[in-house]
Formats: structure tokens, sequence, C-alpha cells
């Protein structure tokens, strides 16, 4: 696959298919994963695949009570401030995903040292560009961030040596097509030289289409 085409059509895929990812095709996401940059070199990162039934049924509780907390309009004052109101399809293509999760075919968590934990982002992103070439979906989901406790002891997590989690990519053979996903042009949110100054080139439609491969 052209890696523009990788980087242009890599976008949230909630919506799964149930059938298991060969494990042929996991190696090779998790080996891409693990080549991505990291400070120093050091690596910081741990990651864990998850295919058990047992284990994504006993997660999807946290899933759903993640949701729960953002879209219940009674929910308690202790809970975590209303986020910014989510788009009606974006908002049906999470709720899809949370009431299937227990039937995503591959969780793919990433753990990280706080101290450096940066590092643990581009390797979940190299995972993802992994998943593209094969034609496996991902969403990067954070879900598991608010529960740490919940989460470590399902998944048997050392709770002394410093983990948290910081993402878990949600992986299947997507229902729907891949595509350029709309963004607001470059130069509405970049400049040169100064924040508001001009590019220097155009960049106002996407700048890789299928009809250019």
């Amino acid at each position: 696959m052209d890696v523009y085409e990788a980087l242009y059509t890599t976008r949230a895929m909630r919506r799964l298919k149930p059938d298991p990812i060969p494990l042929d095709a996991q190696a090779r996401i998790l080996d891409a994963a693990i080549r991505a940059p990291s400070g120093s070199n050091s690596q910081p990162w741990h990651f864990l695949l998850v295919d058990d039934p047992g284990l994504k049924r006993h997660l999807a509780p946290l899933v759903e009570a993640v949701w729960n907390q953002r879209t219940d309009a009674s929910a308690s004052a202790s809970a975590r401030p209303a986020a910014a109101p989510m788009p009606a399809a974006m908002s049906r293509s999470v709720g899809h995903l949370v009431e299937h999760f227990a039937q995503v075919p591959l969780l793919f968590f990433g753990f990280g040292q706080p101290e450096r934990h940066s590092s643990v982002y581009p390797a979940l992103w190299n995972a993802q560009l992994a998943a593209r070439a094969e034609g496996i979906g991902s969403t990067l989901t954070t879900f598991f961030n608010r529960f740490p406790e919940e989460t470590f002891a399902i998944l048997g997590v050392p709770e002394d040596e410093g983990w948290q989690v910081y993402g878990c990519l949600t992986m299947g053979y997507p229902t729907g097509r891949w595509g350029v996903a709309a963004r607001r042009p470059a130069h509405e949110v970049a400049g040169r030289n100064g924040w508001d100054a001009p590019l220097g080139f155009d960049a106002s439609e996407p700048l890789w289409s299928p009809q250019a491969t």
C-alpha cells in the first residue's frame, strides 16, 4: 500500500465485523508498533493484545460506564465534566462500538511509564497504520484510562511497577468503506513563522486522493 494512502485513509473505524484477525496479521501489526520512535530509545512501553471472549465481556461494562457518564444528563457531580457536544453521526458510531464492545475481534492496549508516556502514542499510531495496510480498521479509545484499577485487575497488570494505561485500539475488519476523512483545510490550522501567517502554499483540498494512485 502507498504510504500516503495509509496516512490519508486511516481513520476511526468503529463498526466492525466479528471475524477474528489472523495471528500473522496481529504479529505484523505489533512488530510495526514497536518500531516507532521512543525517547532515548528507551522503549518505555508494554502492549497487551486481548482477544479472549471472557476478558472482553469483563471489560465491556467499563466502556459502557464511561459512555453513560458522557451521555447521561443526570450524571453525578463527581463525574468528569461534560465534554463538547459530539456530532450526531459520531455519537451513533461510538454508541455502536460501546454496544458491541464485547464482540470486537481484537483489543490492542498500550501501557507506559508516566515520565515517558508520550512514546506510547507513536507506537499506537504505527499499529493503526499497519492495521490499515492489512485491511483492518481501528479506533484509539481512552475508555480504560478512567478505570485503571479495574482494568489492571481484569488484565493482570502489575500494580507496583508504575504502569499506566494510555490507550486501547479496537481492531477488526470494518463494515464500512475506507475514505479520506473530512478535515478543516491546512491554512486554517497552521501558519509559517507566525501564528496566523500565510503558509506559502495551497493545501485547501486534500493533496492525495484515490484517483492520484
